[in-house]
């Protein structure tokens, strides 16, 4: 009698929901992003040019967003500041993802002592605030986006392993996992091949909500100056540029990157949420 192996619809079957803001938030997530992809070439002006004699001036058919209080064309910096404002949460949650990945499928199906030590070490860095570590790394490190990166991935990797290891447990007790173990195939075979395709939706899902909770972080430490060097175009500096501005009655300059980094951070978690939704009534 030959077994027939049957395996869970994966990325391949996934479909979104298609209500209104779920559309409007993907085609506006989609926007930031290409954006940011093409912001080089895009870009009417310098964003470190300085024009101090037309500084504070409103908008204009050559400044269509204003000056800021350097002197430096708005516009020109938030296009350019969507580039390193989603940079920095791509880092995180990629590192954060592949890491998580491993460290929860390895706890998971090796079990016993393995999965303890793996599991309390998660919990010990899920205890620990994801801001405190990155001023503490930060700190020893330098002002840069590598060191809040790296710390804010430390973070974030306990939400995607322990999401992985309880799926993983989930689908190791399926009958498809067994079929395959008695034809000969290796733990790695069975983890890559089968089981990683089936819950990668779910995992994808929550890193991209993930991206817009690290842009959101990224964000903060820019404004407190823990970020990226004063010079480069962020949305998060921008704010903290634009702080002088807004105390003299012009509140352009830190509006408008406020507004990128609100709407930026509800489309990726809309996204990710309904994709989540979505898998969820899948499994049902």
């Amino acid at each position: 009698m030959t077994a027939v192996l049957t395996r869970r619809p994966g990325l391949a079957r996934l479909r979104t929901a298609r209500s209104p803001l779920h559309l409007f938030c993907l085609g506006l997530a989609g926007l930031v992003t290409a954006a940011a992809l093409f912001a080089p070439w895009t870009v009417p002006y310098d964003p470190n040019a300085v024009d101090l004699g037309n500084a504070l001036a409103g908008p204009s058919a050559e400044h269509p967003l204003g000056i800021d209080a350097a002197g430096r064309d708005t516009l020109s910096r938030l296009l350019l500041g969507a580039r390193t404002s989603l940079l920095g949460p791509f880092g995180v949650v990629l590192f954060s993802t592949l890491a998580g990945l491993a460290i929860g499928m390895a706890a998971a199906w090796r079990g016993g002592r393995l999965d303890s030590v793996l599991s309390r070490s998660t919990e010990l860095v899920f205890a620990f605030p994801g801001m405190l570590l990155a001023i503490l790394v930060i700190s020893i490190h330098g002002e840069g986006l590598l060191a809040p990166v790296i710390a804010l991935s430390l973070a974030y990797l306990p939400y995607v392993s322990r999401l992985t290891r309880s799926l993983v447990l989930a689908e190791r007790a399926r009958p498809y996992v067994s079929a395959y173990q008695v034809q000969g195939h290796s733990a790695l075979q069975i983890c890559l091949r089968h089981v990683l395709p089936n819950i990668a939706p779910v995992v994808l899902a929550q890193s991209t909500i993930n991206f817009g909770y690290a842009l959101m972080d990224l964000a903060g430490l820019s404004f407190l100056g823990l970020g990226v060097p004063a010079l480069t175009p962020d949305w998060g500096r921008m704010v903290f540029d634009g702080q002088t501005a807004v105390q003299h009655g012009y509140p352009l300059s830190a509006v408008l990157p406020c507004v990128c980094i609100v709407l930026t951070v509800v489309a990726f978690n809309v996204v990710g949420e309904r994709w989540a939704d979505r898998v969820a009534r899948r499994d049902r």
